[in-house]
């Protein structure tokens, strides 16, 4: 869809670090994450809710979340993870996306009021990305 950021970064005609894809999902890394290796996951085709999700979608996008929440805890060392999407409200990017964040006890988060935490840099960046894609290999 035209003027949507994830279709953009899904045509490759936005930059991102990629985590995964398949035929019908990709991951990236979130550009403001909650922590190193929160990776936000989309249908690679335009759809903006839960709701609008076809259910041939299902099974791919909810199949490719539970990967990589088990991930984060081998590959990041995470002792959980957190898994979660907006619908319309807090939606910052109308196009569904999956929040898979990698979790430790006392990191900081509570409520819905919750600290960013920055990359140390891009190659900081680049090092959890690699780190994902291989654990999902």
């Amino acid at each position: 869809m035209a003027g949507c950021v994830f279709c953009q970064i899904v045509a490759g005609d936005l930059p991102a670090r990629v985590v995964c894809e398949d035929e019908h999902t990709l991951g990236f890394l979130d550009q403001t994450p909650l922590f190193p290796g929160h990776v936000l996951l989309v249908p690679k085709v335009h759809v903006e809710t839960l709701a609008d999700l076809p259910d041939e979608l299902i099974e791919p996008l909810f199949t490719r979340a539970r990967r990589l929440a088990s991930v984060m805890e081998t590959a990041l060392d995470a002792a959980g993870s957190f898994v979660a999407m907006n619908n319309k409200v807090s939606q910052s990017v109308p196009h569904l996306h999956v929040h898979v964040v990698p979790r430790n006890r006392k990191d900081g988060l509570k409520g819905f009021f919750w600290p960013r935490h920055k990359y140390a840099d891009d190659a900081h960046a680049d090092d959890v990305a690699a780190t994902l894609r291989s654990a999902l290999t």
